[in-house]
């Protein structure tokens, strides 16, 4: 079958997307030549993920488009749309957060990470290393710029206009030249210029020194440091400042290894890594890589240097922005740079890259073979917690060919607080499962009960109740609560495992994963509850001020890192004083208990 329909592949670009025995879409390529790319797989000797995929093809189908940006933007779209297990190239990749300075008449800075639900993305900054770098920098600003902190105006002032860290715009008339020369001068901060903000550091150092009060002095000596050494990054000896991202690459033992530089300012603000086996060919897998790349909470920079393996034109056709294979000087030193991370990288990770293959997808396949099930790419494992019945909570996490798919964690909150497994296994399985059919969702091909028989029975008539073809199992613990032994098939086999293989390691992290997710459910849930009892109980706080505190704070632990000040920034002062004093109290009565 497969041999008459290559021999039907037209010489001209589109899509292609290979299916496995069960008609399911596992991997999609595009190609400047259907006939010549397609008919590629099937010649000669493949190794690594190839192989690997090769063996799963029972069929395929393919698109015709017009050209080779058409086949590019149809298969980000058919990427999107279908999730093959193949296309591994931004699964779990990095997003980076940017710094946000609003366009509102009195603006405030904020942190940004889903840049595909901002309209605006005009006054957007980064990427930033990490969360913490881009609040550090926020905090900065917000220190030396009294700019407005709260998203919608209060009608008196806040907390932060009595520590002089916003000018009170609710409440009293602010010079709109003002409030533009603290815009613009953030701006060029974030541009990559911290001059202005330097000298005007120093200035207020100079004049807390003069006034003896050293301490102060300290801490904007802190702030210097701070913009030296975190935010000053390398320099590049470019002619201009533009904003570019530079790509580079290395490959070894059927890996590939790439580095994004990105460049702000003329400055190396950040770099971006990623290592993954080779699907296709270097050239194909680079070029998707760099298309996929910006569809992820990246902003596009004014230029993009690529390697001179990459069809620079095709990218800049689809992104509409400069993109250059340089040939020489500066700019092909950068590309050279990033291509000597990409090596190093690649260099030193190998060894472990090869050991989590052999603990992952290594580990999946075998407990494959074990089960005898056609295939294993996919694993929800369900775990339970509750407090003497009380805050009765259930977790449930994902693996999808031997590691975890976090965004496929589910929370299940119990209806009723008794202190029942069972009856806590069978509403969760039917709640899940149920919600699996009738919303036509991803089935897993195996289903673990961290639990002993009787949980894994529960689970079972679920499952057949709804007519859905899953293998339940289950994990014996030994006297020691420690996992010796997978329950399996029917009538039960016990299987042991060796605690020395790469099996019980996977075992293993997929317990602890499933635990550590469900007891942090369950702890955030306790807190909550003891939350909500101590604002019940505080008079003049009602339903709506209640629903504030506790999607603003979450959790009492965070309530009590308050001060008295702050309570009576948010409420009148007799309710935050009483408030205050009553969360105080509780804290001292489990001191005494501890």
């Amino acid at each position: 079958m497969l041999r008459e329909k290559l021999k039907l592949l037209p010489d001209k670009p589109g899509c292609y997307l290979m299916k496995n025995k069960d008609n399911v879409i596992i991997y999609v390529g595009k190609a400047k030549n259907l006939k010549n790319r397609v008919t590629s797989y099937f010649r000669g000797e493949k190794t690594g993920k190839t192989k690997k995929l090769v063996s799963e093809i029972v069929d395929f189908e393919y698109v015709v488009v017009g050209s080779e940006t058409e086949s590019l933007i149809l298969e980000i779209n058919l990427i999107k749309k279908y999730d093959p297990k193949y296309n591994i190239l931004l699964r779990d990749d990095k997003s980076y957060p940017y710094i946000e300075l609003t366009n509102d008449e009195i603006p405030r800075l904020s942190i940004v990470r889903n840049l595909n639900k901002k309209k605006n993305k005009t006054n957007l900054y980064g990427p930033f290393p990490n969360v913490t770098a881009a609040r550090n920098t926020v905090n900065l600003l917000n220190r030396m710029y009294p700019l407005r902190k709260c998203k919608t105006m209060n009608k008196k002032p806040c907390l932060y206009f009595h520590i002089h860290e916003c000018l009170g715009y609710c409440a009293n008339q602010i010079a709109k030249q003002e409030v533009e020369q603290m815009k613009e001068e953030i701006k060029e901060f974030l541009r990559g210029n911290p001059t202005i903000l330097t000298k005007r550091i120093q200035e207020e150092m100079q004049k807390e020194a003069e006034k003896l009060n050293f301490e102060k002095a300290k801490e904007l000596k802190e702030l210097l440091d701070y913009i030296d050494v975190t935010l000053i990054k390398q320099k590049v000896e470019m002619k201009d400042a533009m904003d570019r991202d530079v790509f580079g690459y290395s490959t070894y033992k059927g890996f590939l290894s790439i580095q994004v530089f990105f460049i702000r300012g003329g400055k190396i603000l950040e770099r971006h890594g990623k290592i993954f086996p080779i699907v296709e060919e270097v050239k194909e897998d680079l070029e998707s890589y760099i298309a996929h790349f910006y569809q992820k909470n990246f902003l596009l920079p004014k230029e993009i240097l690529v390697p001179n393996i990459v069809n620079a034109s095709l990218l800049e056709d689809f992104y509409k922005v400069h993109v250059l294979s340089p040939q020489k000087g500066m700019k092909l030193s950068l590309i050279e740079m990033a291509n000597e991370n990409a090596k190093i990288a690649l260099q030193n990770n190998f060894e472990a890259i090869q050991r989590n293959e052999e603990r992952t997808v290594h580990a999946n396949e075998e407990l494959r073979k074990i089960l005898n099930l056609s295939k294993l790419d996919r694993i929800e494992l369900f775990d339970n917690s509750n407090l003497f019945g009380s805050f009765n909570v259930s977790g449930m996490v994902v693996f999808e060919n031997g590691v975890p798919n976090k965004n496929e964690y589910r929370k299940f909150k119990i209806t009723n607080d008794v202190n029942d497994d069972y009856g806590t296994m069978h509403e969760v399985a039917y709640r899940r499962y149920f919600r699996v059919l009738k919303d036509n969702l991803k089935r897993p091909d195996l289903i673990i009960v961290d639990g002993g028989v009787g949980q894994m029975h529960v689970v079972r008539e679920v499952v057949e109740s709804l007519c859905l073809p899953i293998m339940v199992v289950g994990l014996k613990k030994n006297e020691h609560h420690a996992t010796d032994a997978l329950l399996a098939f029917d009538p039960i086999l016990e299987i042991p495992i060796d605690k020395k293989s790469n099996l019980f390691y996977y075992l293993e992290r997929m317990q602890d994963e499933v635990h550590n997710f469900t007891i942090q459910y369950h702890k955030q849930i306790r807190s909550k509850g003891s939350l909500e009892s101590i604002l019940d109980s505080i008079e003049g706080i009602g339903e709506k001020r209640k629903e504030i505190l506790l999607k603003k704070y979450k959790t009492i632990s965070k309530l009590k890192q308050l001060s008295l000040e702050e309570f009576e920034a948010i409420l009148p002062k007799n309710v935050a004083q009483h408030l205050y004093s009553s969360l105080q109290e509780e804290k001292e009565d489990k001191e005494r208990k501890v």
